[in-house]
């Protein structure tokens, strides 16, 4: 986990460091709408994502104490990934995010 002096000042510079790219934000949305997922469930559900991308993405927001990564001693290995309580609490970001942009495209029509 970062610590303060390794964020920005502005609260706004603060959130963009942590969630600011389209992939990071997708793997949020997929947690916080559907729940519990697995590496394959995010290949499948985020359009365009390299395997590497998605690792290095999913590494990240582990790092940052937003995701948690639960690995199952099983042959062959599971992994789940789930929201932190911390990355749970993005939740009124994201649908404020889904409704903008439910807006945006309806006035676009």
């Amino acid at each position: 986990m970062l610590t303060k002096d390794e964020l920005p000042d502005c609260p706004v510079a603060t959130c963009v460091r942590l969630i600011g790219n389209k992939w990071k934000l997708l793997v949020i949305r997929n947690l916080i709408y559907n729940g519990k997922q697995r590496f394959g469930d995010f290949l499948k559900t985020i359009p365009a994502i390299s395997k590497k991308v998605l690792t290095d993405n999913l590494r990240a927001l582990e790092k940052d104490g937003l995701i948690e990564r639960k690995v199952f001693a099983e042959v062959p290995p599971r992994v789940e990934y789930s929201l932190s309580p911390l990355g749970g609490s993005l939740r009124p970001i994201i649908d404020a995010m889904a409704d903008w942009g439910t807006e945006y495209k309806s006035n676009l029509e």
